[in-house]
């Protein structure tokens, strides 16, 4: 068995996932070659801009900071020495569909009053709520996410059970909401953040109330410049570690085995020992492998719950949008519905539960002097048809509904306009139906339930990204990354990243 220093590995898709497998397989010595099919690298996490103004196409929410710190401190580095943190306040502002609207702040106390103004009692149940999820997280994090356990006999251990102890590791999100609130707008406010995870509060495991730890706890904040600038910093710590890059160079076919791989592009064929797919995991799958080197027949991929695909509209307006907050929600009073026409019966939602975020509110530098940039995105299933003529009705739909129920009319202000919805997607990240995240966090999708980072089919093949765990989003994808390279690295001989504080 080789050592991996001295040895080549080719990681196709500069996602987050796969920038943070190329950083520290370089630092183990490994000769890293990222190739990425689009001209900009960070996969989802994409900037547009364009007449002065600047959006984050993708991720817009930076939470769980202290995953970007351990994983920079792997570097003897911290993300200070590449982009400032705003901590923002509101966290977020929410209208309600009947007129109601809350602003979530920093405040623990003022977040008390806001709930017991609901319930009675409720502002002592949010307290007992957070420290669930915060021990949710702590042990979560250290033992299930850190921790790749991609065999079952990982689980039949005297050590997983005493930490697993306690956990609400069944059951769903609602129930376990259920037992803290009655009322259906607080109930909404402790379970939004499942649209990071792509599910619903009926098909997402209990476990994942840890994600209120990182929202009322660990708190929201804004890198200056958006999201974008995290990507440049992760290209910055790779391109320092050594790590060689090309854009523009889709991958059409993965050949060969360890030790002797050939990666086709239109460009010509790259060589390498090591390949690390950061691509869609069913995509590089049914179109860049021969069938004999798959793990998965196309039903397998056709049987999975994906995560929503999204109807986006890019926006620079002329003037201030005081109304809303760097990050504001808009949510119907029951948004059963909403989730029933994305995950039971798909189709364009008829009331939607939808996000817009102004960076500008935060960063003057994304918009031209006297605008402002927003961008709308409503979650919508995988799969629907997106044509011009339903892009145009829902567009007007939705910009109706936002005047309606913020106050704030941009029809006539609006001097830039971009729209995305699955079928780019689809096109521009090779992503399954259009997803925009990947394979839900459903509890048959969770853990070792999920795509793994080994090939079981081809020796030297790896996967990383959100189809592989710990899963979907910024934070999980860099983990990810790790977690691949940890595989990697034991199956050569050397054990995890010298430097991965476990």
């Amino acid at each position: 068995m080789r050592s991996p220093a001295g040895s080549t590995a080719i990681v196709v898709g500069a996602g987050v996932g796969g920038l943070s497998t190329a950083c520290y397989l370089a630092d183990a010595g490994v000769s890293v070659h990222v190739v990425e099919q689009n001209d900009q690298l960070g996969g989802r996490a994409s900037r547009l801009e364009r007449d002065g103004f600047r959006f984050d196409m993708g991720p817009s929410w930076y939470l769980m900071p202290d995953v970007f710190e351990r994983f920079f401190a792997a570097f003897d580095r911290t993300p200070s020495e590449y982009y400032d943190l705003t901590h923002l306040d509101p966290h977020y502002r929410i209208f309600f569909k009947d007129g109601d609207q809350v602003d979530v702040t920093p405040d623990r106390e003022r977040t008390k009053q806001l709930f017991e103004s609901y319930e009675t009692g409720a502002g002592d149940a949010l307290e007992r709520y957070l420290e669930t999820a915060r021990h949710h997280y702590e042990i979560g994090m250290e033992h299930f996410v850190y921790e790749d356990r991609p065999r079952l006999r990982d689980y039949i251990d005297p050590d997983v059970a005493q930490h697993a102890r306690g956990l609400s590791l069944l059951g769903s999100m609602q129930g376990h909401v259920e037992d803290y609130f009655d009322h259906p707008k607080l109930q909404q406010l402790m379970q939004y953040t499942l649209v990071f995870l792509g599910g619903s509060p009926s098909n997402t495991p209990a476990i994942y109330n840890l994600m209120s730890h990182v929202d009322f706890n660990l708190g929201v904040w804004y890198p200056d410049g958006g999201i974008g600038t995290v990507i440049d910093a992760l290209v910055d710590l790779a391109r320092e570690l050594g790590v060689e890059f090309s854009t523009g160079r889709p991958v059409t076919r993965i050949k060969g085995r360890e030790g002797a791989f050939l990666v086709e592009t239109p460009d010509g064929p790259l060589r390498s020992d090591l390949v690390v797919s950061n691509a869609d995991y069913a995509h590089t799958e049914q179109e860049l492998l021969a069938p004999e080197q798959r793990q998965y027949e196309s039903e397998y991929w056709e049987s999975r719950t994906y995560a929503p695909s999204a109807f986006l509209l890019y926006l620079g307006v002329e003037g201030d949008v005081p109304e809303l907050a760097h990050h504001s929600l808009v949510l119907p009073l029951g948004w059963e519905e909403h989730f029933e026409q994305i995950f039971e019966e798909p189709q364009w939602p008829d009331d939607p539960a939808y996000y817009v975020c102004v960076p500008s509110q935060t960063d003057e530098a994304v918009a031209p002097a006297g605008h402002s940039a927003l961008f709308v995105l409503v979650p919508i299933a995988p799969g629907l048809e997106d044509t011009p003529e339903l892009r145009e009705q829902y567009r007007e739909a939705i910009l109706a509904d936002l005047a309606a129920h913020t106050g704030l009319d941009v029809r006539e202000r609006i001097v830039f306009e971009k729209r995305f919805c699955v079928s780019d997607f689809a096109a521009r990240y090779n992503s399954y139906d259009g997803t925009a995240l990947g394979l839900a966090h459903t509890l048959r999708q969770t853990a070792l339930l999920r795509p793994p980072h080994r090939s079981k089919a081809v020796d030297g093949l790896y996967f990383t990204g959100a189809d592989t765990t710990p899963g979907i989003g910024v934070p999980m994808c860099l983990i990810s990354g790790e977690l691949t390279a940890d595989a990697l690295l034991a199956d050569y001989g050397d054990g995890p990243h010298p430097h991965c504080d476990r």
